[in-house]
């Protein structure tokens, strides 16, 4: 009876410890969740929806940035902040991160469940900011408009504080708001967090390449790669952590590898014929693109040498609604969301063990001009 009761006891401490964590975790993002930033021009957005198990979207609740959206110029209904990454979550703090380019500021929310709580609005450093890099604790926001300025913040206490001397000019000749052609496209982290990664397209077509240091700042100059083919716009990396890197003037995907100097070797490229490859995200070892000219997203598979090659005989594994943009997947990559401008819609597909995807329903009611999405599980 007595070692009975024991074992009884331990269960029941064993129980109310998962459910502890349990509730911990959903009171800090535990929940399967996408953001869809709305990026109005008379006050940003962040609508939250919940992912059922089938990959159906349910909208949970829309919260304020604090901030205004931004259009690029000449005005574009489709791609009105002419980046990638321009909302990110970071799974580390349950912090989400908006950028507001009508106001030359960016929001934090701390991720509560499906709440956000707004924690700070803070100046980007430049003007027009248009995407967000994260990597542990440490942040670097692209700013497109003007001279394109990188500025870096440090996370502490779940909070942004500026971070020294680390702004960097990518010496471009933009207006503000930037030309959607010649605005820089992306930030972003290598896998090991030991470079940062910034794509200019028109304005040099050159994916350039910061060192980052041990405190957190980038060399002083980065290495100036030219790219594969013109108007690199979008970037992820492979399992092998080559960048894969969309490029749209011929609607190629091109990879290449990264040496330690910063420079880019290998370049191997593939086109899928379409107009306005930009937008890339990787699901199940497949690479999803979206061709905002012709409406449509097509798949990549990579070889084990880096070499990009269509899904099928044509590459195009799904149309979509009117100015397919911006991209985000689910858990394990089985559920692939892709963002239209145009359309104001976010299209849901489960990605299949061949790399084919199955529509599962849109989501409507989103405005125009929407763009940035994100998701705690990707």
């Amino acid at each position: 009876m007595r070692w009975n009761a024991i074992f009884a006891l331990a269960g029941l401490l064993v129980a109310a410890a998962l459910l502890g964590a349990g509730g911990a975790s959903a009171g800090r993002g535990g929940d399967d969740l996408v953001f869809v930033q709305t990026n109005e021009l008379d006050g940003n957005q962040v609508v939250v929806f919940e992912r059922e198990r089938d990959g159906s979207l349910d909208r949970e609740g829309t919260f304020a940035t604090g901030g205004n959206g931004g259009n690029v110029a000449p005005g574009t209904a489709s791609d009105r902040l002419g980046s990638q990454g321009s909302l990110v979550y970071d799974r580390k703090h349950d912090l989400l991160f908006a950028v507001n380019a009508g106001s030359n500021t960016i929001s934090v929310f701390e991720v509560r469940g499906e709440e956000l709580d707004l924690e700070q609005v803070l100046p980007s450093g430049g003007q027009f900011p248009a995407s967000v890099a994260v990597h542990g604790d440490l942040v670097y926001v692209l700013n497109a408009g003007g001279a394109g300025i990188l500025q870096g913040f440090e996370i502490d206490d779940d909070e942004l504080e500026p971070l020294s001397g680390s702004a960097r000019s990518l010496g471009l000749a933009n207006t503000n708001p930037p030309n959607f052609l010649t605005s820089p496209g992306q930030v972003g982290f290598t896998p090991d967090g030991r470079k940062l990664i910034v794509t200019t397209k028109a304005s040099r077509s050159t994916i350039d390449v910061y060192t980052v240091g041990r405190d957190g700042l980038l060399s002083d100059a980065a290495v100036l790669n030219p790219s594969a083919t013109p108007v690199p716009f979008a970037f992820t990396f492979d399992r092998k952590k080559r960048l894969v890197v969309g490029e749209a003037a011929m609607s190629s995907v091109t990879t290449y590898d990264i040496d330690r100097d910063g420079t880019l070797d290998g370049p191997q490229s593939q086109t899928d014929g379409q107009a306005a490859l930009c937008w890339i995200v990787g699901a199940r070892g497949f690479f999803y693109v979206s061709n905002t000219g012709s409406n449509n997203v097509s798949g990549y598979r990579i070889d084990r040498d880096g070499q990009p090659t269509l899904i099928g005989p044509t590459g195009i594994v799904a149309t979509t609604g009117a100015g397919p943009i911006d991209m985000t997947t689910s858990k394990n990559g089985r559920f692939l969301y892709v963002q239209t401008g145009t359309a104001g819609t976010i299209e849901e597909f489960r990605v299949n063990r061949d790399g084919t995807l199955t529509p599962l329903g849109v989501v409507t009611g989103l405005p125009v001009g929407q763009e940035g999405i994100a998701s705690t599980d990707s």
